[in-house]
């Protein structure tokens, strides 16, 4: 393994971002991964990359040059114990764990560890993700940039310097996806109260979100020029505009939900 890529978890993000680097054209030889659950560690076995179970499980001598951490972060600590002798000083540690700082990092790596933290969301299990990284001074160039190869597998990356803005990064981009969700399930319970069939309700909610975010995606324009490109004066859009865009509307609802989630984050960051 002339560059090998260590990945402590395969569950779904960890899972995204293996199956995003095979199809990026990474060499499954140039990847193991640690996965203790058996049922999961299988899915990632079919995919032709080592498979242990444990740490210990590794060939004598394995030295990654990226160790990603895709573990729950209230295991962290535990899970990455055994790790410490597989780092050194050509190492980069790239955790995707929510809420553990570079400062909880390289309290269990060492204050010479160069560490990356990164926020993916759940998008990434499509290729559609948004991951936002921030470096320690101890990651080098090239290190930085292998990461960012890493990370675009599977969507979208941005960099930032400074750390606490992670919070908020968190709050709009990691959590955002369930706020999507909840509009799904909201535009559809919406249409059954005016008397669509729930199936059509759905069917309708889940396909104008999808395809409206798809053109959000592709459009050169901003989204207040998309939003009134719909909007016809007088008109259907317009009146329903009136309820979302009033002083009780959407955005001081949307407001209060990103400083409730980014408070949360700083709470469990510590």
């Amino acid at each position: 393994m002339a560059a090998p890529i260590l990945l402590l978890g395969s569950g779904k993000m960890g899972g995204a971002l293996l199956r995003g680097w095979l199809a990026r054209g990474i060499a499954a030889a140039d990847i193991a991964v640690v996965e203790p659950n058996a049922e999961i560690a299988a899915a990632a076995r079919a995919l032709g990359v080592r498979v242990a179970g444990a740490v210990a499980d590794l060939p004598a001598g394995f030295r990654p040059a990226i160790v990603v951490l895709a573990v729950k972060p209230q295991i962290l600590s535990q899970a990455v114990q055994p790790l410490r002798p597989l780092v050194g000083p050509g190492t980069v540690v790239m955790s995707i764990a929510a809420g553990k700082t570079i400062a909880n990092l390289e309290a269990l790596f060492g204050p010479d560890a160069a560490v990356v933290r990164a926020m993916p969301n759940l998008p990434a299990a499509v290729g559609r993700g948004m991951q936002v990284a921030v470096a320690n001074a101890k990651v080098a160039a090239a290190m930085r940039d292998r990461c960012d190869s890493l990370l675009a597998a599977v969507g979208e990356v941005a960099w930032i310097e400074d750390e606490a803005l992670m919070d908020a990064v968190t709050a709009v981009s990691g959590s955002g996806p369930a706020y999507i969700f909840l509009l799904i399930e909201c535009l559809a319970e919406a249409g059954v109260a005016a008397g669509l069939p729930a199936a059509l309700a759905m069917q309708l909610a889940r396909t104008t979100v999808a395809g409206a975010g798809a053109l959000a995606f592709e459009a050169k324009e901003p989204a207040a020029e998309l939003r009134r490109n719909v909007t016809s004066p007088g008109g259907t859009t317009e009146a329903a505009l009136r309820v979302l865009m009033a002083d009780d509307g959407l955005r001081p609802l949307m407001v209060r939900a990103v400083q409730a989630a980014t408070a949360r984050s700083r709470e469990l960051a510590g």
